[in-house]
């Protein structure tokens, strides 16, 4: 059967022809590529394998895996209903890792997205610190730009994310975790003996590395150097506010970029200035207003939240 043929295969599955442990137990197969690992993946007897299989086939009309010199080999149908249907099998490896969790005390599993910034440093700090006080909980992390993060809870790829400065939506429920700063990151020497807050017209008729892909807290700058009348020159922009941190060491640049992002990033003879007036932007998690996060997502926000504050509580 050629790639173009199996289109009929998919209705097949939606339309209620193919049950859902048949999908399970084709999937153990598949992945595991023979019928006893499957079986011992699933707790089951090879027998009930290879029954359920053979019905699964028998609703599709077509055989799923052939033996070839004593190996269980997939078939193009095999393979194409993987293609067809790969979103289906995602979501089913990720509920056979929510059931295996939840059936152990203390269990569950958070799938989390965040703006690559704070998955720099400040995640991982929350993560381990969670997970020794809940060593059951398994994480599935996704980083994307800020418009993406939207994306991923409408489109159900992710449970909660955690953004800066969430836009308000219809569909999307937010609260604060913490508050945070852009800050100028340059070489330590670069503004001289700076004494508190750098005052932000020490960037006019600069070069600076800008940044494209930062979401609403973008705004926070432009708005505060169109009100102080500061023109500065954006010699490079990049999408990331690490590319921008790191960009700005290899060249001794200077860029602004969030304080998670600078803390992480900072040297003996590379630092961060806040600036006057402040770039404020609030911290916060965002599900969909139809799933509030579960107790053991919100247990892990305290977390985060708690995380956030202890490192801002350290001065640069």
């Amino acid at each position: 059967m050629t790639e173009k043929a199996a289109g009929p295969l998919l209705p097949q599955i939606y339309n209620g022809g193919m049950r859902f442990r048949q999908i399970e137990v084709f999937h153990a197969v598949y992945m595991h590529g023979s019928i006893s690992a499957a079986a011992r993946a699933l707790g089951v007897s090879q027998p009930s394998v290879s029954k359920t299989l053979r019905h699964a086939e028998d609703i599709l009309g077509c055989s799923l895996f052939q033996l070839v010199r004593g190996r269980l080999v997939a078939t193009d149908e095999a393979h194409a209903l993987v293609r067809e249907a790969g979103d289906i099998f995602d979501r089913l490896a990720s509920l056979q890792q929510t059931a295996r969790n939840l059936s152990q005390t203390g269990g569950g599993h958070i799938r989390l997205g965040t703006v690559p910034s704070l998955a720099l440093d400040v995640l991982p700090q929350a993560m381990a610190q969670f997970r020794r006080d809940w060593p059951r909980v398994t994480f599935e992390v996704h980083t994307y730009h800020h418009d993406d993060l939207v994306r991923s809870l409408i489109e159900r790829e992710t449970d909660v994310a955690i953004a800066y400065t969430p836009p308000p939506h219809p569909r999307l429920t937010s609260a604060p975790l913490a508050q945070g700063e852009l800050v100028v990151f340059a070489p330590a020497n670069t503004f001289g003996n700076v004494d508190g807050r750098l005052p932000l017209e020490r960037l006019a008729d600069r070069d600076l590395i800008g940044v494209a892909a930062t979401g609403p807290i973008g705004d926070v700058l432009t708005r505060a150097v169109h009100s102080g009348g500061i023109t500065y020159r954006e010699a490079v922009s990049v999408q990331t506010f690490f590319i921008a941190a790191r960009l700005a060491q290899l060249e001794g640049g200077v860029t602004v970029i969030d304080e998670f992002t600078a803390r992480a990033s900072q040297t003996r003879d590379f630092t961060w200035f806040r600036s006057d007036p402040a770039l404020d932007f609030t911290v916060s998690w965002v599900t969909l207003e139809d799933r509030p996060p579960s107790k053991i997502v919100g247990q892990f926000l305290r977390t985060f939240g708690d995380v956030l504050e202890t490192v801002r509580a350290v001065t640069s």
